[in-house]
């Protein structure tokens, strides 16, 4: 053996693929999978926390706030007259009319793809990121990214009509499927292992501030006219030029580089990242988890399997349930929402700003208590708060606000404080969870495509939810509240009977989760669970 006691004899690494091959074992159902050397090795890792992966954590951060910062300047801009009457002029003056039903006002297809266009182009440019991220390198998409997102501001910020706001739009579409694709991934490959979990909801955090920094920013420039909503959308080319700059400017990660064969290359940098040249242990994990990773030659064919049925259907509802909760149609058209109930132009951006705020804060509160309470009970609980919350809502618009009236000041209160209830309570379960859960049941040999499919239907139902909710608000008006309350009804059901708790268990005894759940053991394939206990020793 050439691993003993915890120490690594010297050896040419050039040559290790040739003499360290990676174990392998059959798993349930006939599949062979990893062999669980990291759980073997993880106490032998050594390393601090150094500067490369505190500017690594920057740069994903950068990249969740864009996405945000996205998010959060639509609605704004397309509530300023100045815009409307620039690129929208119809929604402008049904605006206008007194006798235009409230709820009908920003009725348009046109409008509605301003903010859609964006999600369309992300789930295309997502699934061109994937071979660039693998063939070559994390930092290749991230330098793409943010120079998308960069010309897309631009023209943005300058459009003199609507086909060049549109294709602004798709730059930044672009820009976040480059993004979304490859920034996570570089963060979980550089972070230290005992960090990875608690990253992965940093991201979100990020997505959450710059939801926030948008909402200020357009309670701020509604006050420059007529040019305020050029400098809203303008400013997203800041953060653009940063992710571009540190995706340039930092290391590609060592996975990539031991992927691609430069395993000398990928030692190096690894010992810059744990600022220590005693990196055999995890080195060598990355050699074996590379070799039997290159192995699968079909990994979207392997998860139609029937042993991957329920990460399959996870990987598949979890991100349309985040979306189908209503979220951002909120997030998107809060301050178009505020005002159809009757709100002025700087309350309804200012109430929309508080939301973006309130998300942040019920973040953080997801972050403590995820491993302490578990998936479930956030999910469980968050689901039935919203339920309540767009009950409430809906009730008091459909009694109290018509057509053609507006709310009163206690009711607008009211209907406010609601609102916010909702999103604090999407912000400790579905915001982040329904991404952290994807991300952590699948076996090594689908992971990619595991995730690959969830991000595409996240931003597929994104696509779907931005493109209608205009001409739904319309047609359901007060009921679009209960439309969205009734698919929260559906997913707290979902959770409660058909996911299992996944606090603190391993990666590689995932597949044992799903073997004992009373569901989905009559759906996975015949397997003597004792026999399968024993394989995942």
């Amino acid at each position: 053996m050439i691993y003993q006691t915890g120490i690594y004899t010297q050896l040419n690494l050039s040559h290790v693929k040739r003499y360290i091959r990676p174990k392998r074992r059959k798993m349930a159902g006939g599949s062979f999978g990893p062999t669980g050397v990291a759980k073997e090795r993880a106490e032998q890792y050594q390393g601090k926390v150094t500067s490369y992966v505190i500017i690594a954590c920057l740069v994903a951060a950068i990249g969740g706030a864009i996405f945000g910062y996205d998010i959060g300047v639509s609605g704004g801009v397309t509530s300023m007259d100045e815009f409307l009457e620039e690129f929208f002029k119809t929604v402008y003056d049904k605006k206008k009319q007194a006798h235009e039903s409230n709820y009908c006002k920003y009725d348009d297809q046109g409008l509605a793809a301003f903010t859609s266009s964006l999600y369309l182009a992300g789930l295309v440019a997502t699934l061109a990121a994937s071979p660039i991220t693998r063939n070559y390198g994390r930092r290749a998409s991230i330098v793409c990214g943010g120079i998308s997102f960069l010309v897309g501001a631009a023209l943005n910020a300058g459009a003199v009509n609507l086909p060049m706001l549109l294709a602004g739009r798709i730059l930044l579409g672009v820009g976040i499927g480059f993004g979304n694709q490859a920034v996570p991934l570089y963060l979980s490959e550089v972070a230290p292992t005992h960090l990875r979990g608690g990253l992965n909801m940093m991201f979100q955090l990020a997505t959450t501030l710059g939801i926030f920094t948008a909402n200020m920013v357009n309670y701020g420039t509604q006050k420059l006219k007529p040019w305020g909503w050029r400098l809203s959308l303008g400013l997203a080319a800041f953060p653009a030029l940063l992710m571009a700059l540190g995706g340039y400017l930092l290391p590609e990660t060592p996975n990539s580089l031991v992927e691609r064969g430069l395993t000398e290359r990928g030692r190096r940098v690894l010992e810059k990242l744990r600022g220590t040249q005693n990196v055999d242990a995890e080195l060598q994990d990355m050699v074996d988890a590379s070799e039997l990773a290159n192995s699968i030659k079909h990994p979207f064919r392997n998860i139609l399997q029937k042993q991957h049925r329920p990460q399959l259907v996870m990987a598949i509802c979890m991100p349309m349930f985040q979306i189908l909760t209503g979220i951002n149609s909120i997030l998107f058209y809060a301050p178009v929402l505020f005002q159809t109930m009757g709100f002025g132009g700087n309350a309804s951006l200012y109430s929309s700003a508080l939301t973006g705020a309130v998300l942040v804060l019920s973040t953080l509160i997801s972050i403590a208590l995820v491993d302490k309470l578990g998936r479930r009970a956030l999910l469980i609980s968050g689901g039935i708060q919203m339920i309540i919350c767009q009950a409430i809502v809906s009730v008091i618009l459909g009694v109290k606000f018509g057509d053609n009236q507006e709310l009163s000041k206690g009711y607008s209160v009211v209907v406010v404080i609601f609102i916010c209830l909702f999103v604090v309570a999407f912000g400790w379960s579905w915001g982040p969870l329904g991404w952290t859960i994807p991300s952590e049941i699948f076996p090594l040999e689908i992971r990619s495509a595991g995730q690959s499919i969830t991000v595409a239907v996240n931003l597929l139902f994104t696509f779907i939810i931005a493109q209608a909710f205009l001409s739904m608000l319309c047609a359901f008006k007060f009921g679009i509240f209960l439309f969205f309350a009734g698919w929260v009804l559906v997913m707290t059901v979902f959770v409660y009977f058909l996911l299992p708790e996944t606090k603190g268990v391993p990666i590689e005894e995932m597949t044992l989760l799903w073997k004992k759940h009373w569901f989905w053991k009559k759906v996975l394939p015949a397997v003597n669970l004792v026999e399968a206990e024993g394989n995942n020793i």
